[in-house]
């Protein structure tokens, strides 16, 4: 090595020059050593130092040791075949945007600060009783949702979302969130307005949440919906994966049955499943 921040030559009390060395000048292998132990956007940004710390910083054993331990099942569930020359840090850098799959009907990303993954399910994805009777429900287009279309609720007696999901995530803790929002939104002279003509029944018993895993995990909760014009994240439950190398089944659902009054007014996004501990999650259950 050498290029960039190297060694130069400087004087001593008594004139005679030394060498004195820089960062440039390690070898290429400590270089690397030394990035493994940094988060990723640590090593991005020391690779912008130089041409041998931007080679360094592509070495496979550093960001194999990024990557969750099951991450060649990852790759076969998100990735096309095109994919299996890539590199580990190609592959990184892959799994850290969202991937598509099912169909376009689901994605899945790495979330770099936990290492769990982050998953949507749209809710086409979704099995919604009386979603083909258009008296009742209506896919409408949208930009406010990651899938670009939402399940438009006008009015029901009977209102039953489920949801199934088998994936293999890496170890951590999950939570489950519906992402929904009273009231149908759209632009009026380039501003966002709300329509709240069909919303209604809502606040007289409320949604019941539930989930349960394949290996016997349970979670129930129950709330009123509120908050017309604003996306809101209900939290239904936690869950725990322990081995990553075995698939979880997730059963998921969101209910209000009572057939004493009707409900309707309501826009259905997705589900989200994210890592506990990740930022966007304490965010979502501060806001509930």
């Amino acid at each position: 090595m050498g290029s960039g921040i190297s060694g130069f030559a400087a004087e001593t009390d008594g004139g005679a020059p030394v060498l004195k060395t820089g960062l440039g000048d390690l070898p290429e292998s400590c270089v690397a050593s030394i990035l493994a132990y940094l988060d990723p956007p640590e090593i991005c940004k020391l690779a912008r130092l130089n041409r041998d710390f931007r080679c360094a910083s592509s070495a496979d054993f550093i960001w194999e040791s990024k990557l969750p331990l099951n991450y060649q099942y990852l790759i076969g569930k998100l990735f096309d075949g095109a994919s299996l020359n890539l590199g580990k840090k190609e592959i990184y850098a892959r799994l850290s945007r969202p991937n598509p799959f099912d169909g376009g009907t689901k994605e899945a990303w790495l979330e770099k600060s936990t290492g769990g993954i982050c998953l949507l399910i749209s809710a086409k994805a979704l099995r919604i009783t009386g979603i083909d009777d258009r008296r009742y429900w209506n896919h409408i287009p949208t930009e406010e949702s990651r899938f670009h279309t939402v399940a438009y609720l006008q009015q029901t007696w009977w209102f039953e979302v489920d949801g199934e999901l088998e994936f293999r995530f890496p170890a951590g803790t999950y939570s489950l969130f519906f992402r929904l929002q009273l009231g149908r939104a759209s632009k009026r002279l380039g501003r966002r307005v709300c329509n709240s003509e069909h919303i209604h029944g809502w606040d007289i018993k409320p949604v019941r949440f539930q989930l349960s895993t394949s290996d016997g995990q349970h979670a129930l909760s129950q709330c009123y919906l509120d908050g017309p014009g604003n996306w809101v994240h209900y939290h239904v439950g936690d869950f725990v994966v322990e081995n990553p190398d075995v698939s979880t089944k997730i059963n998921f659902s969101m209910m209000q049955i009572d057939c004493t009054h009707t409900k309707g007014g309501l826009c259905l996004d997705s589900v989200m499943i994210y890592p506990s501990e990740y930022r966007e999650v304490k965010a979502f259950l501060n806001c509930s």
